[in-house]
């Protein structure tokens, strides 16, 4: 499955770049990851958002998200949000937000 480019473009324009951004293709997706951990992710023309287990239910509560189920057992702690709620570049930019003050809260890897 191919990734929506444009929504991809997006993150990197708000994530940046620096030694800790890194970008790794998966799972015919693009990971976008902080000092090895990976914060967001872009597959089909959808965001996958690691918000952490404390922020799950809340962030599934957001209208357009689902929770992430690669392998048939929802992952805790992911979202993933549908294209049309990322539409604003604000609303993109609350997630990968969340997802990166997530991800720096891990430790390196």
């Amino acid at each position: 499955m191919a990734f929506d480019e444009g929504l991809a473009e997006r993150i990197r324009a708000r994530l940046g770049t620096g030694p800790s951004v890194s970008e790794k293709r998966m799972s015919g997706g693009l990971a976008f990851l902080y000092a090895g951990n990976m914060l967001v992710g872009v597959i089909g023309d959808e965001l996958m958002v690691r918000v952490g287990p404390d922020a799950n239910d809340e962030a599934r509560a957001r209208p357009g998200t689902r929770p992430f189920d690669f392998t048939g057992r929802p992952m805790r702690g992911w979202a993933v949000v549908d294209a049309s709620a990322l539409t604003e570049d604000d609303a993109l930019a609350e997630w990968v937000d969340q997802g990166h003050v997530f991800a720096a809260g891990l430790p390196p890897k």
